[in-house]
């Protein structure tokens, strides 16, 4: 078997290098953090999911009141919320740490340069080791994009990573970007008692999904946010006493205001600016990212690129399949990354999830579709849990009822959209769905009602089929 550098630990390179050693491999695998888990782990979906866990108690301890069930204010003690989250972060790396070495994984801290095709120097807190192997798979990541020209020189002005160390419970916060990142970070500091106003540039929040999909989390956005600003662009901001002031260019927006902190969330950049590239044939893109083929091979024979910095959707779980397909790639087994769909999910409440072909896509290619929706309101499980908000849609190919894709929104979309995932991969018809028996009562049944709308046979909703 071919030995492999992994450089990143995140959720594609330490999926690659777990995966390479459980093919008899012999792996060493480089991040500069203790133990694996990058970004997703340390800075991204698992600390905000920890927070977003705490504020959707918070919320449910408010609305539980329609209920005929009382709770005090709410008191946030900021260091045992702190400790929490840390918590979380804690015990998955350190578990990663823990696999790492079951599975005799060369793991070592540092920072690397690569000093070739196979080879590279890491820098670490003892000294310099140089390693090498057979192949390399590139797993380095991103980070939050800057505005140019709009960075101040201030605490208060926070991305991604310092909005998750929670500084502060600001009295006011703005949030530059209407983007799921923005929008979730929003939701937790506004269920902590901050009045929280947000930002976009473009006509409406999450661009990226379709319409009827978003808007009954922005009905929710803007009764429980201060103020949502669609259309607007920042302009400018200035440190001030107590705050940043901002400057805005749009209608209906303030011409300026000062807010305690404020937070830019507007998108990510690959992480491929990677010390000594530029001794190997890599080539990088127009947009940064390192250009691979389907197996993730760069133009560097021995060398694999994953993750986000290989292409988007920026999403940890498109780069642990990209990762074992890179390694059965090097194991020479015969392997492509061509999913028919990946999942993107929302976390916030309530959840937006979709996968396959969305309605928008389909409208812009021109292509011929038939959309089912089946409404929550008509759901007994989610009128029993109080959670009507929602709607289950599928797109559907009118000729053959194959399903192309599915959308969802509503309270726990992110757990259900799998099945919508597995029904696009499988070449699944419609009535493949109707015929599959759901448990009752459950928001899952929505999926198979969803599809008894194709028939126009649905049975919580009359929607006779056209003829």
């Amino acid at each position: 078997m071919p030995s492999v550098i992994v450089l990143g630990a995140g959720p594609g390179g330490y999926a690659a290098a777990f995966y390479a050693a459980d093919l008899g491999m012999q792996v060493t695998l480089v991040d500069e953090e203790k133990n694996p888990g990058g970004v997703c782990l340390y800075r991204g979906c698992i600390p905000s999911k920890a927070l977003l866990h705490v504020a959707k108690l918070v919320d449910e301890s408010k609305h539980a009141s329609h209920w005929g069930v009382e709770f005090g204010t709410p008191k946030v003690d900021l260091d045992k919320l702190r400790a929490y989250k840390n918590g979380v972060v804690e015990r998955l790396t350190g578990g990663t740490g823990q696999i790492a070495k079951l599975r005799k994984v060369n793991y070592i801290q540092g920072r690397a340069s690569l000093t070739g095709p196979n080879s590279m120097s890491v820098k670490t807190a003892t000294g310099v080791q140089e390693v090498s192997a057979d192949y390399v798979v590139l797993a380095t990541g991103s980070h939050p994009t800057r505005i140019p020209g709009l960075s101040v020189d201030s605490p208060r002005l926070l991305d991604s990573t310092g909005a998750l160390d929670l500084p502060a419970i600001p009295k006011t916060l703005l949030v530059v970007g209407g983007g799921y990142i923005g929008l979730e970070l929003g939701s937790v500091y506004a269920a902590l008692g901050t009045k929280v106003s947000v930002v976009e540039m473009t006509p409406t929040l999450l661009p990226g999904a379709d319409r009827d999909l978003v808007k009954p989390l922005q009905q929710r956005i803007e009764k429980t946010f201060a103020k949502v600003m669609t259309s607007t662009k920042v302009t400018g901001m200035v440190a001030a006493k107590s705050g940043i002031a901002v400057t805005f260019e749009g209608e209906g927006a303030p011409a300026s205001e000062t807010y305690d902190y404020v937070l830019v969330s507007i998108g990510r950049r690959p992480n491929s600016k990677i010390d000594g590239l530029e001794k190997t044939k890599v080539k990088i893109d127009a947009k940064g990212f390192i250009e691979t083929d389907g197996q993730r091979r760069t133009a560097e024979p021995t060398m694999f690129a994953i993750g986000d910095v290989a292409g988007e959707p920026m999403l940890a779980h498109k780069a642990s399949h990209e990762a074992r397909v890179a390694i059965e790639a090097i194991a020479g087994h015969k392997a492509v990354f061509e999913p028919a769909a990946i999942p993107a999910v929302v976390f916030t409440d309530p959840e937006i999830a979709w996968a396959g072909l969305t309605e928008a896509e389909a409208e812009k290619a021109g292509r011929k579709v038939e959309v089912t929706r089946f409404p929550w309101p008509a759901s007994g499980r989610a009128i029993a849990i109080d959670r009507t908000d929602g709607m289950t849609k599928l797109i559907i190919d009118p000729d053959t009822g194959r399903i192309l894709g599915v959308g969802m929104v509503g309270s726990g979309a992110g757990e259900l959209i799998a099945e919508g995932v597995l029904a696009i991969e499988m070449g699944a018809t419609a009535e493949d769905l109707k015929l599959t028996i759901h448990p009752h009562p459950t928001l899952s049944e929505t999926v198979m009602e969803a599809a008894e709308v194709f028939f126009g046979q649905a049975t919580h909703v009359y929607r006779p089929k056209k003829k």
